[in-house]
């Protein structure tokens, strides 16, 4: 299937993707309202999102849930920080606070789960991995992406200095800054790796693995997850699409 040039996977997408991340802490709207869209076309290479129900876990300010409704999905956003929210001013339409380590979902009540970048922020991700797994219907879709440690964007604000070790980063990011990191190493931010959640998913006997992939490097970059070392600094950001059997 040819895809429109929007949602191309190609190298000029992945240098506006990259220009816009600059832009993230100055004005949040442009560089998430861009993500969330092109996310969601990705998304619909896998998905039929026109009537699906979609649960969008950790969707925090709603802007992947814009997208997704504006694509034709029925959302349901789970996130257990009622601040993040209501960031914008209005509490996300389909909102329910929960956590992403036990939904207030009931098994197979959704066609698709999607999540983004939120993994990373939870201290026991293959729970939340086994979580989204459950809530997911029989052959429903499920898009998992995060931010790997190792990755030069892996400590978040605090990066690059997470390479020196997650607590050391976040000590000196307060010395600078004069106030902690919004995102703080072993509280609200945890290290993740491409290696073990390839392993979690590879394991799973209710799912099949249907994609891997450099979230925001062109399609011929896709390689670089099946190399050990080298893919958890390059990668920045892996995509994993499971289908339930």
């Amino acid at each position: 299937m040819k895809l429109p040039a929007a949602h191309r996977a190609d190298l000029a997408r992945s240098v506006r993707l990259f220009r816009a991340f600059r832009l993230e802490q100055t004005d949040p709207d442009f560089f998430y309202g861009m993500l969330a869209q092109d996310t969601v076309g990705q998304l619909q290479t896998y998905a039929d999102l026109a009537g699906a129900v979609v649960l969008d876990v950790g969707g925090g300010a709603g802007y992947f849930a814009e997208a997704l409704t504006g694509a034709g999905a029925r959302i349901v956003c789970v996130d257990c920080d009622a601040g993040e929210m209501s960031a914008r001013g209005e509490a996300v339409p389909g909102g329910v606070m929960g956590s992403a380590l036990n939904m207030p979902v009931r098994t197979g009540g959704v066609d698709v789960c999607f999540s983004s970048n939120v993994l990373e922020h939870v201290p026991q991700p293959y729970v939340m991995a086994d979580e989204m797994l459950r809530v997911t219907r029989s052959g429903g879709t499920i898009f998992l992406s995060f931010t790997n440690w190792l990755s030069p964007w892996g400590g978040h604000e605090t990066s690059p200095w997470h390479y020196l070790g997650g607590h050391r980063a976040a000590q000196r990011y307060e010395r600078k800054q004069g106030r902690r990191p919004k995102n703080v190493f072993g509280e609200s931010m945890y290290a993740v790796s491409v290696g073990e959640m390839l392993r979690w998913a590879r394991r799973q006997s209710e799912a099949e693995v249907v994609d891997i992939l450099p979230r925001y490097l062109p399609n011929w970059a896709k390689g670089v997850v099946r190399v050990p070392g080298v893919r958890e600094v390059l990668t920045w950001n892996l995509v994993l699409v499971l289908r339930k059997r």
